[in-house]
């Protein structure tokens, strides 16, 4: 039959991937999610610049700072002048995770806080509409069939 074949075993797929392209690297890398907690970089310094307001006001929050031992993939990347030395600090931020009810609160809170604003900003603007020039006119199309002359 058809002695020029290779032997099954000889066959890989290796041979038939596609060569590895370069990706540029990210700045800050993806923490290995666990479920029940929502992640976040907090900037703790600007420039070498400590700035304490921004982490106390994230603490307050409820974030809380994600220790080593809990990431250990991010053990050799972590800054090792860093003044939060159990913690993951890469340039400036801090990793921190909070729980994923704190993070549905924040969203509905910063929801309902901006359909008022949105609902404000409206009954104001009607309220300086004058019927003979409306600020909102509604558009409608209608059309209508008749009789072809």
């Amino acid at each position: 039959m058809a002695e020029n074949r290779l032997a099954r075993e000889l066959e890989t797929r290796a041979i038939a991937e596609r060569p590895k392209q370069w990706a540029l690297p990210e700045t800050l890398p993806e923490p290995d999610k666990q479920a029940g907690y929502n992640y976040r970089w907090v900037r703790v310094s600007t420039l070498n610049a400590a700035d304490p307001r921004n982490l106390s006001s994230k603490l307050r929050e409820g974030w809380e700072p994600v220790a080593v031992e809990e990431q250990p993939k991010f053990r050799l990347l972590t800054d090792p002048n860093s003044r939060y030395k159990d913690n993951i600090e890469i340039g400036g931020l801090l990793l921190c995770k909070t729980p994923s009810d704190f993070v549905s609160q924040r969203n509905d809170y910063f929801s309902k806080q901006t359909q008022a604003q949105t609902d404000a900003v409206d009954n104001s603007l009607m309220r300086q509409s004058d019927p003979r020039m409306p600020l909102f006119k509604e558009r409608k199309s209608s059309s209508s069939f008749g009789k072809g002359t």
